[in-house]
């Protein structure tokens, strides 16, 4: 089998396996719990805050299970790709994986995905998604990405919380395709309004 045929075939098993069925995720009114991250925005690492970030307004914590996944691969690009309605509605996006920073210092700046207008956070132990009460599955040997690359850590679900000034969740969105989850978090922000 060709190397092309190899990652097409990884990208669609890959996008398979990490379509995590829905959790007990955190509702609409609960209380959205801190954190602090090593994050990317294209290419570059930051320290993030959750708490510095609602001092600046309204936040989308999005939540998906790896970079260089086909499904993650989607919802980033377009995330991105509405970066500046999201901006326009006075809101500000960080998404979360277990992925490294290394991984995500890479993604953040790849012009196919986050394309430098994204910023992705690294919770390599799985303890944030734990903490908005989503489901971390581990991860198994030989898994590889879309660029063909092993994939070394566990799977988040893909959840994605509205999360207003004064800290609490707004909506919640899963159990949806990544380009719906987008779209639907584009639509919440703008109820926000």
């Amino acid at each position: 089998m060709g190397k092309i045929m190899k990652n097409l075939l990884f990208g669609i098993l890959g996008s398979a396996a990490i379509a995590l069925p829905a959790f007990a995720a955190l509702e609409v009114g609960d209380t959205a719990p801190i954190f602090e991250a090593q994050a990317s925005l294209d290419g570059t690492a930051f320290d993030f805050s959750l708490r510095d970030a609602l001092d600046e307004g309204p936040v989308v914590v999005y939540f998906y299970p790896s970079a260089y996944t086909a499904g993650c691969n989607i919802q980033a690009r377009e995330f991105a790709a509405n970066m500046d309605e999201f901006t326009a509605a006075g809101v500000s996006v960080i998404g979360v994986s277990l992925d490294s920073i290394e991984r995500l210092n890479d993604f953040s700046a790849d012009p196919e995905y986050c394309a430098g207008a994204l910023a992705v956070a690294s919770d390599a132990t799985g303890a944030i998604a734990e903490s908005y009460d989503l489901e971390v599955h581990e991860g198994s040997d030989g898994f590889k990405d879309t660029r063909g690359v092993d994939i070394d850590h566990g799977f988040a679900e893909r959840t994605t919380f509205i999360v207003t000034s004064d800290g609490k969740i707004a909506e919640t969105i899963g159990s949806v395709s990544p380009m719906e989850n987008v779209h639907k978090s584009l639509e919440a922000v703008k109820r926000l309004q």
